[in-house]
Order: structure tokens, then sequence, then C-alpha cells
């Protein structure tokens, strides 16, 4: 097969449903992707066991934090017929979160251009006002950034758990095959959690994190790849799926140019 990932093994970690889409792009570049889903999540039909958030009248915004939480929320809410957010404005932490919300007829009024406290203290407010209280929707392993940019601003918010992520213990045997083949190039990371639970399922004897390129979807990944003794890792400017693939492709370009 030809093209700028010819040759290359592009381990994937994310979850089933979700690697399908990144292993396509990995194949359209020549690429040869190896699914080991490291995670699984599971949809906890939030609306229906949250009955004390269901008046959404009461909220001025509902905030995102993951395709997978608009799914969830969405499908639970259109079960319990709320199907109507049309009077509640929408906020996504990235455009792939947009790109979810999109599939349901809506869009995000805000994005934040980067997902950190200090860009959204700069850009959410002066569009959001003072909201009077904003439903947060999420997973049982998202990051405390919303929740402390909320509070340290004194606005108003509740927490939907949308979704429940664990770790998916049943791709230990493969994911220690792979590595012993020691036949992959890049290992991919979209969240801290896929690093953290492949640092804990990893088995191999005497695998070296020194000998893999870890490719991380952010700057909050990348972190947790350092923590974990990566060193050699790539991070796209652009903290999506097809910017990790743009940093594959361009590292793969200067090591043929350089030899």
């Amino acid at each position: 097969m030809t093209g700028p990932l010819a040759g290359k093994t592009v381990l994937i970690t994310r979850e089933k449903k979700q690697a399908s889409t990144f292993s396509r792009c990995i194949k359209l570049q020549g690429g040869h992707p190896v699914e080991v889903p490291l995670l699984k999540i599971n949809c906890t039909n939030p609306i229906d066991t949250n009955t004390s958030m269901v008046d959404f009248k009461q909220y001025d915004w509902l905030f995102f934090t993951s395709a997978n939480g608009v799914h969830c929320f969405l499908n639970s809410a259109q079960r319990e017929g709320h199907a109507d957010f049309s009077n509640v404005r929408l906020a996504a932490v990235g455009p792939k979160t947009d790109q979810a919300l999109r599939q349901y007829g809506y869009q995000a009024e805000f994005i934040p251009s980067v997902y950190n406290a200090d860009v959204m203290a700069k850009e959410f407010l002066p569009v959001a006002g003072r909201p009077k209280r904003i439903l947060l929707v999420q997973g049982n392993w998202s990051r405390d950034v919303l929740p402390n940019f909320f509070e340290e601003h004194a606005i108003h918010f509740d927490t939907l758990i949308a979704y429940q992520t664990s770790i998916n213990y049943e791709s230990r045997e493969l994911l220690n095959h792979v590595l012993e083949q020691k036949k992959v190039d890049f290992l991919t990371f979209t969240s801290p959690s896929t690093l953290n639970a492949f640092v804990e399922m990893a088995e191999t004897a005497n695998y070296d994190k020194s000998w893999d390129v870890c490719v991380c979807i952010g700057t909050t990944t990348e972190q947790a790849a350092l923590a974990n003794g990566f060193t050699h890792i790539l991070t796209p400017a652009e903290f999506t799926i097809d910017g990790m693939l743009e940093e594959m492709i361009a590292y793969t370009e200067r090591m043929k140019r350089d030899g």
C-alpha cells in the first residue's frame, strides 16, 4: 500500500466504537492500524436517573465535555421525551463535540479556542454574560477544569454524569501480544485515561517506553505521558485525530529526509 504512512504500524487505543474512524484515516494514508481498545464507555441513561435535573428551563447553558456525552445525553433525552433544547444555549469543549451536536440538529454557540481555564475565562464570560445556571454534561472520569472554572467565577452549575468510562481489561492479552512483536511505530492516545490504562496493562517483559513514538491528542495527555516515563512524544498543534495524523505523517517524512 502506498501513502505517507506506508509500512507504518499504528496502535489505536481508544474505545472500540471510536477506533474505526481513526483506523480508516490511517489506512487512507497507507498505514496499518492495530486496534486494541483499552477503555469501555457505557451510557448511564442520565435523564432517567437524574430526575431532579429534567426541568431544563432552569438552565441557561448546557456544556458538553465530549462527543460521548452528547450522544449519551441526547439519546437519553429523546427516550424520556425531552427532544427540544432550542431555548437552551449550548457549549462544547471542542469541534468534535460540536460535530456530534450537529448530528442531532444542534450547534454549539461557544467553543473555546483551547481547552483550559484561562482561555475559557477570557472567551466564555463575554459570550455568556452572567449565566443563571449551567448544566455540565460529562463522564465519570472527566477532568475538573470546568467545575474549577465555574467555581472560581461564582457560576452556579449542576453536573450530570452521562456515561461511565472504565478500563477494558479484556484487551490486556492482545495489548501485550502486540507489544511483544515490537513492530509498532506509533502508539496513539486520545486521553490521559487511555494512556493510564496502557501503562496499567502493559506487562511485556523488559518493555521500554523509549522504544516507541507516543502520539498524544493534546497537552494534558502529553503531561500524562511524561509523568509515566515516555520520552519520545508527539503532540499536534490542533488537538484532534486529524492533527495526530498530520503529526505522524510529518514525523515520518522528517525521518526519511534525515536518513
